[in-house]
């Protein structure tokens, strides 16, 4: 089933990547006042296609200094780790990726094997802007990693497992073991059979939702999105670790970026807004939640599952990219202290208050 998903997943992510680039060129322009891509093809539909090709064709350039083992290595090993993280990813109620009991621990391991990669990048180019763009992304990325792992960890108590399948399973009418609104049983109201946004994990336990706006903005840096690219930032260190690379070793790069923008939305979805579940709620006669869900185990189920899934981690793609275009880029000392200052504080916080309503309400 792992290979399965991550036949899958490999044709969906480079339409996805495509379309993502178009989608945030014209959503930059929209914010700007702009009108972007216009010439190449209706609306300039097929200009990220024309980009694609242009790099495809462009020279692949090794610097005379570079280590060339480990340069032409680095982009192979920043793409497998994030790739491979769609492995264990459920797609529907059928469709379970991997299977693995500790799925949420090993995608967290092995998304965190990029910055290995970046590493290699920067050090193997044998260029002091890349060094310090290296320097700068690991950083980020280990500083963020703290906050990230806490609010994930809020959810893994509540939910009472690290397999992301069973989680998704709790947010939606399939789920076997009744849910409560809250997670008070004290209360009654039994969202099991209701089903829909209610639910979802977000209200399951109130405070999820602050832990997701702090697994959101981890999950920016993780991924070196702005207001967090300062190892990409072009007015400070030229590319980043990626200084040296051009054509195709440079598009595989940032092939890997969009694709942790996908996985970590999926991510964000499976965690905290139902999985594959439909955001809509039996109400009365109209049993909204089982026509947009199917019957189990069954082909509607998975083509609902995976229509849902895809829907929600594109709507966290776009916040993404208009996040990316509304706020300025932060110094590296202010993206430091909201790290360690002010997000991973309130995420420990988080990770207490978690376990007492776990202890005290459910």
């Amino acid at each position: 089933m792992a290979l399965t998903t991550l036949i899958f997943m490999l044709p969906f992510l480079l339409v996805y990547t495509i379309f993502a680039i178009y989608a945030e060129r014209k959503i930059s322009a929209f914010i700007q006042d702009r009108l972007g891509p216009m010439e190449t093809g209706p609306y300039g539909i097929i200009q990220s296609v024309a980009d694609l090709l242009k790099l495809i064709q462009k020279e692949d350039i090794v610097p005379a200094e570079a280590d060339r083992w480990l340069f032409k290595a680095a982009p192979v090993i920043i793409f497998v780790s994030v790739f491979t993280g769609f492995c264990v990813i459920p797609l529907a109620p059928s469709w379970t990726g991997a299977g693995i009991s500790s799925s949420v621990f090993f995608l967290l391991a092995i998304v965190s094997l990029d910055v290995v990669g970046i590493i290699i990048a920067g050090w193997s180019s044998n260029n002091k802007y890349s060094v310090l763009g290296t320097m700068r992304s690991a950083a980020q990325i280990i500083s963020y990693e703290v906050p990230l792992g806490l609010s994930i960890l809020c959810v893994c108590m509540i939910c009472q497992t690290l397999d992301l399948q069973e989680m998704s399973y709790q947010q939606g009418i399939y789920s076997e073991q009744p849910q409560y609104l809250f997670g008070i049983r004290s209360w009654g109201i039994e969202t099991t059979s209701i089903g829909g946004f209610l639910a979802w994990n977000i209200f399951r336990m109130p405070l999820l939702f602050i832990v997701w706006i702090i697994f959101f903005i981890a999950s920016l840096a993780e991924s070196n999105r702005a207001p967090f690219d300062l190892p990409e930032a072009e007015s400070e260190l030229v590319a980043g670790f990626q200084t040296e690379y051009s054509g195709f070793r440079w598009a595989v790069i940032m092939l890997a970026e969009y694709g942790m923008m996908l996985l970590v939305s999926i991510l964000g979805a499976v965690l905290f807004f139902g999985s594959w579940n439909t955001p809509l709620p039996n109400i009365a006669a109209l049993r909204l939640a089982e026509w947009t869900s199917g019957t189990p185990n069954t082909l509607t189920s998975t083509l609902w599952g995976i229509f849902w899934l895809i829907s929600k981690a594109l709507l966290f793609v776009a916040i993404q990219i208009w996040v990316r275009w509304t706020y300025p880029r932060l110094r590296v000392d202010q993206l430091m202290n909201l790290s360690w200052k002010y997000l991973t504080p309130i995420a420990l916080v988080l990770v207490i208050l978690c376990g007492l309503w776990k202890v005290i309400f459910i």
